[in-house]
This record gives C-alpha cells, structure tokens and sequence, in this order.
C-alpha cells in the first residue's frame, strides 16, 4: 500500500465523524459538493440534484451497468439504482465505507442491484469490457496519477460506454504563487495532494482511448454549497482549534477544517472550477 493510498485511508476514518454530522441527511448519503439550480435550493436537494445532473449530462439510461468509481458510502449508488434501474458497483479503499455501503444497501432493499468493493480504483478486480458507464464524482483528486485511473476506466468499459467525472480542476498549471500555496495546503488536508487543469484531464482522457471529450465548468451551479461551507467552517474555525489543543480532535480533523477553508476560498476567487468531463471509449 502507497502513503498516498495510506494518507486517503486515514483522512476518511478520521473525519467519518466530521461527515456524519456537518453533511449527511437521512435522504443524502454523498461526500460531494450540491447542484443549486431551480431544482434544488436546499442542501439535501442539491447534493441529490448532482447525481441527476451527471447522470442527465453522460446520457444514463435505464437498465445499464455502471461503476462508481470512489463511491463513498453509497449516495450516487443508491440513487442510480433507485432512478435508473441501473446494477452498480462501487469501490473505496475504505473498508468502513464498503460496511456502512452493504447496510444502507440492505436497509434500501437495494441489495440485489448494487454491490460494494474494498480495492482502489487504479487496479480494479473487474474484467476488461464490464461496464457501461464509469461514474466518478469528486474522486479522482485523490489519485496521484490520474492518467492511471483513465486507462483503467477505458479498461474495464465497454466500447462505446461512457465516462462521466466532477471533478477540481485548474484553469491553470501554475498559478500565482500565493493561489498556488493555499489552494495546495488546503488540499492537502483533504488528502489530495494537487490537482490537474482542464488541458490536462483532456489529454489524459484523450491518451486513454477516449473520444468526444467534453468539458463543462459548472463552477456556477455549486457556488451556493461552496459558500455554505466556507460560512460554516470559518463560524466554527475558533471552536476547532480549541477541542484541538485538547486533544479533543485530531490533527487530520483539524485539518480538514483549515483545509477546506483554503480550498473554498482559492475556489470562489476563480482560481480553479468545478469540471464535468464526459467521454466515450472509442469502438477501436
């Protein structure tokens, strides 16, 4: 196991409090930011809202076979399965996530169209040629070589499926160096260690066997959830380092706090966007 694959571990076991209790609802089971739109104006509405609005950009169709790609504890799973009929599979390294996945699957009575895996998505313990769509939602970031998890997307779809991802990304390599250093500490408390621009996603997907390559900034439809958080952060940021000093929480707790305060802040100042990448894999 790599230190990154470690460090991605131990930031989800750590912060599995923070999460229950700052952004999950009995209806949202999703660790991703919400889609404000005139579907949605509330939080549990929008973070729902962006699984509709993937599914709705890759073209979803009912019955399919898809892979979530990161899954979380569930939350886009359920909702493909519930919405689309679909049959998913979904993978975290995070074995607390696959238990707490297999219950809410059994609670749901989804249980027969969605299973769970232990394993990372940059080798995965599927066949070539499984899947109709690879769904990622604020996942990728993670990976260190995010070239690794398209070729292993492309692997493991079938020709002509599709990839739909939400992702961070850069409108730039490099930016200036004030943007630079805090947007990188801040994601360096959520576990990632940096992000790639838009250029470099394309190209990426396009080495991986991808074809009709679409990115869409949607920095405007999750606006509204990053000032949410940013508000609540810094309302509770003298509280945090307070329980930190006395050891009340960990330094990877307290980290995801001042981290998350970076990354909303380079966020709204325009300094990176909120990216859809569609793609289909080539018949070739």
């Amino acid at each position: 196991m790599s230190s990154t694959h470690s460090k991605i571990i131990n930031y989800y076991n750590e912060t599995r409090f923070d999460y229950n209790v700052a952004w999950f609802t009995n209806k949202n089971l999703s660790i991703h930011f919400g889609f404000y739109d005139q579907n949605a104006n509330r939080h549990e509405q929008a973070v729902l809202n962006t699984n509709r609005f993937m599914a709705d950009m890759a073209g979803v169709k009912k019955g399919q076979k898809i892979l979530d790609a990161g899954c979380g504890v569930g939350g886009a799973a359920f909702w493909l399965a519930a919405n689309k009929n679909a049959f998913v599979s979904g993978i975290t390294p995070v074995a607390h996530q696959v238990q707490t996945c297999n219950e809410m699957a059994t609670k749901l009575g989804l249980q027969e169209s969605t299973e769970f895996v232990e394993s990372d998505y940059l080798d995965m313990p599927f066949a070539d040629a499984s899947f109709d769509v690879v769904w990622a939602c604020e996942s990728v970031c993670h990976a260190e070589k995010k070239l690794a998890f398209y070729k292993e997307a492309s692997r493991v779809l079938k020709p002509g499926g599709k990839i739909v991802m939400a992702e961070y990304m850069r409108y730039h390599r490099q930016l200036p160096k004030d943007a630079e250093n805090t947007m990188l500490n801040g994601f360096s408390g959520w576990a990632i260690n940096d992000i790639d621009s838009g250029a470099e996603h394309y190209h990426m997907a396009l080495e991986s066997g991808f074809e009709n390559i679409l990115i869409n900034d949607c920095s405007a439809y999750v606006r509204v959830s990053f000032r949410n958080v940013l508000r609540h952060c810094k309302r509770w940021l003298w509280l945090g380092r307070i329980l930190l000093s006395l050891k009340v929480r960990s330094k990877v707790q307290h980290g995801n706090l001042v981290g998350t305060i970076g990354i909303c802040e380079t966020f709204l100042n325009g300094h990176w966007f909120y990216g859809l990448l569609t793609a289909k894999k080539g018949s070739a």
